[in-house]
């Protein structure tokens, strides 16, 4: 019974297992040097000072609503924005269309190649076999897994329940503060009309995603419902880092980039 359990786990517990090291290596420096909260009127000024020194690339396209920023200067982190207020909904068309380009960026490709080898050399899931077949049914069933995954999360749901699959970054506030900011977003999104509301899209979507994966393309030896579970709530705890490391990111970019946090107020 392990495991099955553990069939597709693996390749997931590596994502999170990566991305925790790039995020303690490269957060803490940023986050040991963060200060408490800064006044009301410090705030703004940092606020106004954060957009005037930010990053072009990382700027909210206004055509769209979405960004063009990326994880470590490589993963596409294209639904999440920096100080971003109340935006437009995305429409349908734009929702879809945002997490296709996300999902087939070229830095896909080796990732999902990287992950199919690390599986190969685990040799998890057997039935799938060793040499170059078996890689390419790896290869295969990663990408997939993780396209279904995106799509019914980032796309599907939002628009069938009306939500919005943005992430708004906080920015503001101590490292705790954040944290549970960041972390209850896995929880709490908002609807396109701007209101908070239970993320339905997250749970139903990962849930959906794990179950048609699992039941159609998968070794029949894995097709199990304690199976389809593990594998819906590894995801759940992936998305739940993900969005930790969203959140930071810009304090690690700046840390990296040896720019400070603001500029001194203009006399």
């Amino acid at each position: 019974m392990e495991v099955i359990v553990n069939r597709r786990g693996q390749s997931l517990r590596v994502r999170l297992g990566k991305l925790i090291t790039a995020l303690l290596l490269a957060a803490l420096p940023a986050v040991a040097q963060q200060q408490p909260a800064a006044t009301p009127s410090s705030q703004d000024q940092s606020k106004a000072d954060d957009k005037k020194n930010a990053d072009p690339k990382v700027e909210v396209s206004p055509p769209s609503g979405t960004s063009n920023d990326r994880l470590f200067y490589t993963l596409p982190n294209f639904l999440t924005l920096e100080n971003a207020g109340q935006l437009p909904p995305l429409t349908t068309g734009q929702k879809f269309k945002v997490v296709a380009r996300g999902t087939f960026d070229y830095v896909e490709f080796p990732w999902y190649a990287a992950l199919a080898g690390i599986s190969q050399a685990q040799n998890s899931e057997p039935g799938y076999g060793q040499g170059a077949a078996g890689y390419g049914k790896r290869y295969g069933t990663a990408f997939a897994d993780g396209t279904i995954e995106n799509f019914m999360v980032g796309a599907v749901f939002p628009s069938l329940l009306r939500q919005d699959p943005r992430f708004y970054q906080r920015g503001t506030g101590t490292f705790w503060h954040r944290t549970g900011y960041a972390i209850s977003r896995i929880f709490v999104t908002r609807t396109d009309s701007g209101h908070a509301q239970f993320n339905f899209s997250e749970f139903l979507g990962s849930a959906l995603g794990a179950g048609i994966s699992t039941y159609s393309y998968h070794p029949r030896a894995d097709r199990t419902l304690p199976n389809t579970a593990s594998v819906w709530g590894t995801q759940v705890g992936y998305d739940t880092l993900t969005i930790f490391v969203k959140e930071f990111w810009p304090d690690i970019r700046r840390k990296l980039s040896h720019k400070p946090q603001h500029d001194a107020a203009t006399p």
